[in-house]
């Protein structure tokens, strides 16, 4: 009898320091925050992820991709924090839909349109016009039904009465950092990608400014989504990519930061 008394206070001992082990191991897991962004931020937010996890003890997981591709996910049910787009278009479509916290939207950054080629072409782009002539062959720009920078390469085409024309020169890319592979890699003659791009490869030169009146402006909006567990980190997180030390990393990375309203 003694002996099955001591193996049951043996067993609730083992049972007790279990419980507390597991209450310990819960605390001591790290918040975790996850952030959909658009794929041409990926360098950007990387390092300021890094600076976000060393100060607030927060675990930051980014999934990157074009605009309407993390859109779609998120509308499938995909769980996120954080959404940060390269157009308002996919954030207008979120709210329609009832997916994202109200009034937590925040316009960070702008955006440019470049047209750029390998740097050891000998092709020159005085006007757009200039994409007509038979010595440019191939022309790659995002798919302008997934990809923000292809829809706005899409609008400053046709601003020029230029995309009937060129259509049939196009190489449609998956994002804008596949887009600007095709010119590294010398699968096509240019591309129309953005600005912010040009700071990835020493490799290439732009040829060509698009001037900001043929296409709609450039917006990066950051919003909370509905669903997620962390909405006061969230909002945090937004706020903290508009401190004065981060706005210096968007513009190292090529973007313009807008003005806090």
């Amino acid at each position: 009898m003694q002996r099955r008394v001591k193996l049951l206070a043996v067993i609730a001992l083992v049972l007790v320091s279990t419980v507390f082990s597991g209450c310990t191991t819960d605390k001591q897991k790290p918040i975790e925050l996850s952030v959909f962004a658009a794929i041409s931020l990926t360098d950007a937010l990387a390092e300021i992820g890094t600076a976000f996890s060393t100060e607030k003890g927060v675990k930051v997981y980014y999934n990157f991709a074009a605009s309407t591709t993390l859109q779609r996910q998120l509308e499938k049910g995909a769980p996120a924090d954080v959404f940060i787009s390269a157009s308002p278009r996919q954030v207008v479509a979120l709210e329609a839909n009832g997916l994202l916290e109200v009034e937590s939207r925040r316009n960070l950054l702008t955006n440019r349109l470049v047209l750029v080629s390998d740097d050891d072409t000998s092709i020159s782009v005085e006007t757009p016009a200039n994409l007509a002539a038979p010595e440019i062959s191939r022309i790659a720009i995002g798919h302008p039904s997934i990809v923000p920078a292809g829809a706005y390469a899409k609008e400053a085409l046709t601003h020029f009465g230029l995309w009937e024309t060129i259509h049939p020169k196009l190489i449609f890319g998956a994002d804008v950092r596949a887009t600007l592979a095709y010119v590294t890699s010398g699968n096509v003659d240019l591309a129309i990608v953005y600005k912010t791009d040009t700071t990835l490869s020493h490799h290439i030169k732009v040829l060509y400014q698009v001037p900001p009146e043929a296409y709609t402006p450039i917006i990066y909006p950051a919003v909370v989504m509905k669903n997620s567990p962390q909405k006061q980190l969230a909002r945090k997180f937004i706020t903290y990519l508009q401190s004065d030390d981060k706005c210096k990393i968007f513009e190292k990375h090529g973007f313009t930061v807008l003005a806090l309203k």
